[in-house]
């Protein structure tokens, strides 16, 4: 394998295994908020103990996101040195305003919130979750927004002299369409992470007949956020084909491996057979779907591969434009049927525990466990689609993959890096992983110490 590929795999893991913490981070720190927010009202305890529960998957999640986080920032000098020093000065706003103002700020409230049991106010205490959660939605748009720019470079220009980018308006760059509209997306979907957690734990605790008082709210609460954002995470996801549509069209025939110019233009649900646009062997197809996601008229025109290929060689010379089919098209499949699971599956368990009954149907609290791992898939896929749609370029329009790629590293160096990055995360997942069903398993605290509550003065023995 040439230096290309072997650095395109290591960022495509890394990448892969540290979008598996950020969700639940966003998703489950406003969750936390929630519930503490809910206990300072009700007086509650039960809504104390889910606090001080949830607070701790929370956190252990956080903890390891961080970790696996810093190596991204790494490989941009390690693998992708020319893809940096091009887009260096435009690139590095978002991250600086990441790194210095939401990572700070969520960082900092977090540490308080640990700390602050015993010291702060009750209301001062919830303030600092607070602050954290939106820390933690700022820190994402941040980088959605140094994402967005990739996918729809805006607020620059190329310097003649040096040929790099340099960025002419921050707020264009902070107000692309491409990030207003992923913002919410991957928003919504963070929920529906953090609500399958909440349906997975309470359900094992439930089906065991285990601290009701506690987790039998929590799962109705995980059934009802996963199924709300699961509706959420449609609807954004359906302005953003619009967008994808328009601004990368490639990505939107690749979707659907579309490879002539269509009117009416169907969506498969699935395919048997080849991708690279020889007849297919058999598929199952809804009628003018794709022209409807792609235009809002379901007699609307989508863009074929071939066409847009043409058109992608006369405006940026001759060379490879359209990614690898079958990924982005499985992949966009992927993410909107493990998607479309979870919500079905909340629906299901609303209906079940309705008048807030327990599900007396084992199957139930099976599928519930098991269902832990579709948003996650659903997420995955979608970045999937998101990154490898977009190839070859690694700035749409304007650098290459190939010519982002750092020009002293050997494929020797590549190949240590990938094995030791990946026997490192393999690690941190078995360590994250122990730790999590080690505290789920011991269930929430029975006493949870009230925020305000004075520490008791040591006792000295003499």
């Amino acid at each position: 394998m040439s230096v290309l590929e072997l650095s395109r795999w290591q960022f495509g893991i890394t990448t892969v295994y540290h979008f598996l913490f950020v969700p639940l981070t966003i998703g489950l720190s406003l969750v936390v908020a929630c519930m503490q927010t809910a206990w300072l009202i009700k007086k509650d305890p039960a809504y104390l103990r889910m606090t001080k529960f949830f607070g701790k998957i929370f956190l252990i999640n956080f903890a390891v996101g961080v970790v696996t986080g810093i190596v991204q920032e790494f490989q941009f000098g390690m693998n992708w040195s020319a893809y940096s020093q091009f887009v260096g000065n435009v690139f590095g706003a978002p991250l600086a305003m990441e790194a210095l103002l939401a990572f700070f700020m969520e960082s900092t409230f977090i540490g308080l919130w640990i700390f602050g049991w015993n010291k702060l106010s009750p209301r001062v205490h919830l303030a600092t979750i607070w602050l954290a959660a939106i820390g933690t939605s700022l820190s994402a748009y941040f980088i959605l927004a140094a994402n967005s720019w990739m996918q729809h470079p805006v607020g620059y220009r190329v310097d003649p002299v040096t040929h790099k980018v340099l960025l002419t308006s921050i707020v264009a760059l902070l107000t692309n369409s491409t990030a207003l509209a992923a913002w919410p997306h991957v928003w919504f979907a963070s929920f529906m992470v953090a609500g399958a957690v909440l349906i997975a734990v309470s359900a094992w605790h439930v089906g065991r007949r285990s601290q009701l008082e506690v987790f039998r709210t929590t799962l109705r609460l995980g059934l009802a956020i996963t199924l709300a954002a699961g509706i959420a995470t449609a609807v954004t996801g359906d302005i953003q084909a619009r967008l994808m549509d328009s601004q990368q069209p490639m990505k939107m025939a690749a979707a659907e491996a579309l490879y002539n110019t269509s009117d009416s233009a169907s969506f498969s649900l699935f395919t048997i057979g080849s991708l690279n646009g020889s007849k297919e062997l058999w598929s199952v197809r809804v009628p003018d779907l794709l022209s409807l996601i792609a235009t809002l008229n379901p007699h609307g025109t989508v863009q074929g591969i071939n066409n847009v290929e043409r058109a992608y060689a006369a405006r940026y010379g001759p060379g490879q434009y359209k990614p690898i089919i079958p990924v982005t098209y499985w992949s966009f499949r992927l993410m909107a049927g493990f998607g479309t699971l979870a919500a079905l599956l909340a629906a299901v368990g609303l209906w079940l525990t309705r008048r807030r009954r327990v599900p007396r149907r084992r199957w139930f609290y099976r599928v519930a466990l098991w269902g832990l791992f579709l948003p996650y898939l659903a997420s995955t896929m979608g970045w999937i689609f998101t990154e490898m749609g977009r190839q070859p370029w690694t700035v749409f329009g304007l650098l290459t993959t190939a010519q982002s790629v750092s020009p002293g590293v050997t494929a020797s160096s590549v190949i240590i890096s990938l094995t030791t990055f990946t026997l490192l995360y393999a690690g941190l997942a078995v360590i994250a992983v122990w730790l999590t069903v080690r505290h789920v398993k011991a269930g929430a605290p029975a006493g949870a110490e009230q925020p305000g509550t004075p520490e008791p003065l040591p006792v000295f023995q003499y």
